[in-house]
């Protein structure tokens, strides 16, 4: 499933397309995705343009002049492709169109001429019209804990939230209401960064009292830089993300242990063998020798 990098690449590749365009016409191509659209779908975005194009978490939000927001998840494989005015479809060295256009769910035809197409071979993905004034009450985002990126994101906060939990550091990281928009991939990659086994209790970043020790210091100091690295690169492309031009995202070329299981740890002069695990029903990747 795509992670905070994946999504935010593809927000950065929909904000000049988006941004100040009006929606002329949505092509809905079938009644659901994950959830059945509403009736009113397509008569609710058409005519209104788009006036910010924000994300929270793994969400995408398109803020529509109606004083709707078009609150879209990319699923398991979900993608979005961009197509400005007379611009020929990508080439097989990024997607085989033949294949793709089975799966071109729900197509936005936009007045500056661009063509942003919601592809999802799984229909795991979702759209979903939600009232501006009742965002916030908003049953997929009312949980959600901070943006690892944002500046309520910091060893303090993820110390007092951590404090006594008996669950391991790797399950409290994916904890949605923990920290928003991490999954597998990046927070295997950044506690390999700060050194730290995924199976240690998650209580042992904090102090008794909830005050953040170096455990802490470090994790926050990972995550952001891990998240940033994998945002330059465009994501990791493992089977179906792709950037809205139809490239593949480059930092699985970079991951330390992701994937990795047996193979030498990267950290300078450590001696051990990635080990993979399953931890609540997951692949995790780590370092035994050198994250303690």
């Amino acid at each position: 499933m795509p992670e905070l990098p994946e999504v935010e690449t593809i927000r950065r590749g929909l904000a000049p397309v988006m941004e100040g365009a009006r929606i002329k016409q949505v092509e809905a191509r079938r009644g659901d995705l994950r959830w059945p659209l509403t009736e009113d779908f397509v008569k609710r975005i058409e005519g209104h343009s788009v006036s910010g194009l924000g994300r929270r978490a793994k969400y995408l939000l398109a803020d529509l002049s109606s004083g709707d927001v078009l609150l879209m998840h990319l699923g398991m494989s979900g993608s979005f492709r961009v197509l400005n005015g007379g611009e020929s479809p990508p080439g097989n060295d990024h997607h085989d169109r033949s294949k793709l256009a089975a799966h071109d769910h729900i197509v936005f035809h936009m007045s500056n001429g661009a063509v942003i197409t919601f592809n999802d071979p799984r229909r795991f993905g979702m759209m979903k019209l939600v009232a501006r004034e009742k965002l916030d009450d908003e049953p997929l985002l009312r949980m959600l804990g901070p943006e690892p990126l944002g500046n309520a994101f910091d060893a303090a906060m993820l110390a007092r939230t951590c404090r006594g939990k008996k669950t391991s550091l790797k399950a409290a990281l994916s904890d949605q209401r923990i920290v928003a928009g991490l999954g597998n991939i990046y927070v295997c990659e950044a506690l390999h960064r700060a050194r730290l086994s995924p199976r240690r209790r998650a209580s042992t970043i904090a102090t008794r009292a909830g005050a953040p020790n170096d455990h802490a210091v470090r994790v926050v100091e990972s995550i952001r830089l891990v998240l940033n690295d994998a945002i330059k690169a465009g994501g990791s492309s493992l089977r179906d993300h792709r950037q809205t031009n139809g490239e593949l995202g480059m930092f699985q070329h970079n991951f330390r242990v992701y994937d990795r299981a047996g193979e030498r740890c990267v950290t300078p002069g450590c001696k051990g063998t990635v080990r993979r695990i399953v931890q609540t029903g997951r692949s995790t990747f780590f370092c035994p020798v050198c994250q303690k």
